[in-house]
């Protein structure tokens, strides 16, 4: 699914062209991504507003909305979560298009509007949409972030380690704990984990200052590569988890396991 930098890449695509526009109208029929919502309770919380901001904490994304009316009260935060291939695109009113989200192997043509789920429509006659083929994507008026962790690209170096000095579970089970640290997933997590040169089944509780620290720069150094790059599908490792494969840095053969329910790639040779 989306990781941060996949969701950061839709939250500054919405910070960059989204913001200030007043809405005129919204989709917000589709029951099971505007759930618990009826159709047109987001719409009657949302006309005349602006989204005056765009967040993020981990995989979260949700946008600040404004005053409406007269009123000095702003409006209801609203939430979008990407799912497992949702996009955001914002249109001008000429019809171009800009876009974050999620990486599509099979790239998307603009004006395709096969998988909408919600849009917002601007009164400069552009448009906000979510696209999201699988339909795993969510849209909430007030999202909950509060059981959220520190945010994995902004984490402390002391939030990091008490995110590991709990418990005995695997590290790479504690890298996907969103409640421990927001926004790494399963493909961030196994780049981490190869760059520190740290066997990803290990326990939390057998990290060293020297392992911790090494974890912390590899989460920092793969999160910007990632987010520059254009999302976690271009970070090095990621073309050598098949079978078959071979470590990019040593040429030793890639083992594919399971750990915390997650498939799981390592090297051979550096992460016994």
């Amino acid at each position: 699914m989306p990781e941060l930098p996949e969701v950061e890449s839709a939250r500054s695509v919405i910070a960059r062209v989204a913001l200030g526009r007043v809405i005129v109208d919204v989709d917000d029929t589709d029951t099971y991504e505007c759930r618990p919502h009826r159709p047109g309770e987001i719409r009657t919380a949302l006309l005349g507003r602006t989204l005056t901001d765009a967040h993020r904490r981990g995989k979260s994304m949700w946008c600040d909305t404004s005053p409406v009316n007269g009123s000095a009260v702003a409006g209801p935060p609203l939430g979008i979560h990407l799912g497992m291939s949702g996009k955001i695109v914002v249109a001008a009113s000429d019809g171009t298009e800009t876009d974050g989200g999620d990486y599509w192997d099979r790239g998307r043509q603009p004006g395709d509007r096969r998988y909408l789920r919600f849009s917002l429509t601007f009164d400069d006659g552009g448009s906000m949409a979510l696209i999201d083929p699988r339909r795993l994507g969510r849209v909430r008026l007030d999202p909950l972030i509060d059981r959220l962790g520190p945010d994995a690209g902004l984490i402390t170096p002391s939030q990091f380690r008490a995110a590991l000095a709990r418990g005995s579970a695997p590290v790479k089970a504690r890298l996907l704990d969103q409640e421990s640290i927001a926004g790494i997933g399963n493909l961030l997590a196994d780049q981490i984990l190869w760059q520190a040169r740290i066997s990803p089944g290990r326990s939390v509780q057998d990290l060293s200052a020297d392992d911790i620290s090494r974890l912390l720069r590899a989460v920092r150094q793969a999160i910007r590569a990632a987010v520059a790059g254009g999302g976690v599908h271009t970070l090095s490792v990621v073309p050598f988890r098949k079978p078959g494969g071979r470590c990019p840095r040593d040429n030793a053969p890639m083992v594919r396991s399971t750990v915390g329910g997650r498939t799981t790639w390592r090297c051979s040779r550096e992460q016994p």
